[in-house]
Order: structure tokens, then C-alpha cells, then sequence
């Protein structure tokens, strides 16, 4: 089973997008998320079998303390921004930092700017997107709940990283079952106890 978290600020999409993807529906009538919610969903993925449990998580600051419990554990994220949103691109940065001090060393991290297809009220161009992610170090999408652009490739390229990351440990480590090292958002080893076992 992989669990995945949906974060990024209030209103950007995360839950018109997983129920875009878990359920292949969309309605604009969501309310915000209240705590946190999730789904789970069965793929196939490079002959294997995996379970997804994607957590979909409230964006505003009085959650953030309950959301970020949950990120312990987490193997992948998709960190989301809506295009016609400036405040919610710039608020990335943020949301990385949040990845790096509550999650695992392992976690793989998508870079997703959501509702490309409202152009006419677009506000961060795909550019400014890719070069943020290329500062991150993130792979980088564009994506639409609404029109069902790029959902299912999204978590689709989640989970092959995912189990990309775990067979390499597997091949360097054998003993590394439940498992995987990717790459850190960031270098600094004060940021975790690797004889941490939790």
C-alpha cells in the first residue's frame, strides 16, 4: 500500500482532484475540506498490484497541525498550486518545508499547477511552473479536474517513482523490505535521525 497526500493551499482543486481520479467525477459545488479526508483506489503498475491511499487534506493554516500528523509515513505527495492563484504558487515554498520537517527522507514529491483550463484567468504561466520545479528538483505538471487533463498521469507517474525509488533500494540494501531512499528535498542531516526507525 502507498499512502499519497494531496497538499497545497485552500481552493486549489485537491479534492475536485481525487474525486477526478478515485471516482471519475467533478462537480464545482466542493465545500473546503475540513481536516482531512481520504480515498483508496487499486492500480496496476509495472506488474505489481498497488493499493493507493491517497489522503485529501485541508489547505487553511488552522488544519495545518492536523494535517501535517499525517504526513509521517507518507510516500508520495502532489503538491498543487492553482494557475489562476498567484498566492497559491507563491505559497510552494512553503508547503516544501512542510514535506521536509514532518515527512519521511523517502518521500517523492510531483509538482502540480491545476486548472489549466481556465487560461483566460491564468495569472502563473507553465514556465514560471517548470522553472520553479526545476528549482525544486520536482517533476512538473499541469493538470484540469474539471476537463480531466493530466489526473490520471499524475498519480500514475507518482507511482512508478515510488516503485522506481524502492526496487533501486531494494538492489543496494536487500534488507530494506518496507522501505525506500529518494532523494531529500533537502541536504541538511540535522533534519532527521537516520537511526530513526519510525
Amino acid at each position: 500500500m502507498f499512502k499519497i497526500l494531496i497538499i497545497g493551499n485552500s481552493s486549489v482543486g485537491k479534492t475536485s482532484f481525487l474525486f477526478r481520479y478515485a471516482d471519475d467525477q467533478f462537480t464545482s459545488a466542493f465545500v473546503s475540506t475540513v481536516g482531512i479526508d481520504f480515498k483508496v483506489k487499486t492500480v496496476f503498475r509495472q506488474d505489481k498490484r498497488v493499493k493507493l491511499q491517497i489522503w485529501d487534506t485541508a489547505g487553511q493554516e488552522r488544519y495545518r497541525t492536523i494535517t501535517t500528523a499525517y504526513y509521517r509515513g507518507a510516500m508520495g505527495f502532489i503538491l498543487m498550486y492553482d494557475v489562476t492563484n498567484e498566492e497559491s504558487f507563491n505559497s510552494v515554498h512553503d508547503w516544501v518545508t512542510q514535506i521536509q520537517q514532518y515527512s519521511w527522507d523517502n518521500a517523492q514529491v510531483i509538482l502540480v499547477g491545476n486548472k489549466c483550463d481556465m487560461e483566460d484567468e491564468r495569472v502563473v504561466s507553465t514556465e514560471r511552473g517548470k522553472q520553479l520545479a526545476d528549482q525544486l528538483r520536482l517533476e512538473f505538471f499541469e493538470s484540469s479536474a474539471k476537463e480531466n487533463i493530466n489526473v490520471k498521469a499524475v498519480f500514475e507517474r507518482l507511482v512508478d517513482i515510488i516503485c522506481d525509488k524502492m526496487s533501486e533500494s531494494l538492489d543496494s540494501d536487500p534488507t530494506m523490505v518496507n522501505a525506500s531512499k529518494g532523494t531529500r528535498l533537502t541536504n541538511n542531516p540535522m533534519q532527521s535521525n537516520p537511526s530513526c526507525a519510525c
